[in-house]
């Protein structure tokens, strides 16, 4: 390498440098915490249609959009409509559904309008309890806390 391309090396490290800095500062605050109450709102919300058996009413969390998408273990998915469908064809009845229940590990704040939430669930049903973990992008859309993007293994 010549003089210019180590320079240009230097400054892009730096730079990365800095810009992980800035992202592990704790006391960066970006979201106030009672923000942090109105996603969890969301969630538990979807966890208790889920619980109705009301899919359509679990899918009020999501962003109503064709740039949604969830990534399950079958791959990416995009669009509201196609990630409702999925989950109908996925869990027809309420013996598939099961009870849901989230846990969550970590909510952080990432902009001023978004956050992402790492967490656990767990389904209970007759013969199993399948689990796993997901990983969930939220922002703020017309006022309300939306998740637009998911993505969840298990």
């Amino acid at each position: 390498m010549n003089k210019i391309d180590y320079s240009l090396l230097y400054i892009f490290l730096m730079a990365s440098i800095l810009f992980l800095y800035s992202c592990n500062k704790k006391d960066v605050q970006v979201i106030p915490e009672r923000q942090f109450t109105e996603i969890k709102k969301v969630l538990y919300a979807q966890q208790e249609a889920w619980n109705d058996g009301d899919i359509e009413k679990f899918m009020e969390g999501y962003w109503k959009s064709e740039d949604l998408s969830f990534v399950g273990k079958s791959g990416p998915t995009y669009s509201w409509a196609s990630t409702l469908s999925n989950y109908q064809k996925g869990y027809p009845n309420r013996e598939v559904m099961g009870i849901l229940k989230f846990d969550i590990h970590n909510i952080r704040s990432i902009a001023e309008n978004a956050c992402y939430m790492i967490g656990k669930y767990t389904l209970t049903r007759k013969n199993d309890m399948p689990n796993g973990y997901f990983t969930l992008l939220w922002e703020k859309k017309n006022g309300q806390w939306m998740i637009t993007s998911d993505h969840t293994s298990g």
